[in-house]
């Protein structure tokens, strides 16, 4: 049975934000946004609440610098949770050599933010046709979550 893709985006940049999920709904993604992590309850969870064969999206994609916390730290908790996410990306404009390393040591993919989004466009077409149709997505977070938009 085919399920559609799930994916989270965090950036306080809402034309970003916002173009970001043009992009994901086009290739048929149900896409939760927020401007900051703490607006999303993956957030306030002590440990992941996924089950053992599930994650809660098939697509996670950060902007790196936010206001409240940035997309390295709030991955880098996710990920001591026990986050069960397979494809991870960090967006920026402004990478430096230590975020890079950080990055890569957290198993994430980088993109470079740019005008025509066009580095996005092409993760997500490599990755999109690598999700298997009959995964398991966990719901639990969604009856918490009314800031999505």
């Amino acid at each position: 049975m085919s399920r559609k893709l799930r994916a989270i985006v965090f950036d306080d940049n809402d034309d970003d934000r916002y173009m970001i999920k043009r992009l994901l709904e086009s290739r048929g993604y149900e896409v939760l946004s927020y401007a900051d992590p703490s607006e999303c309850p993956l957030l306030h969870s002590h440990e992941c609440q996924c089950g053992q064969t599930e994650a809660c999206c098939d697509i996670l994609l950060t902007d790196l610098n936010m206001l409240k916390v940035s997309g390295l730290e709030f991955l880098e908790q996710q990920i001591q949770k026990g986050c069960k996410i397979p494809n991870i990306a960090v967006v920026s404009g402004d990478w430096s050599d230590s975020n890079l390393k950080h990055a890569q040591r957290l198993g994430c993919t980088t993109i470079e933010k740019t005008p025509t989004w066009d580095d996005l466009a092409d993760w997500l077409h490599e990755r999109g046709p690598q999700i298997d149709p009959s995964r398991l997505l966990s719901n639990w977070f969604l009856q918490q979550d009314n800031n999505s938009n």
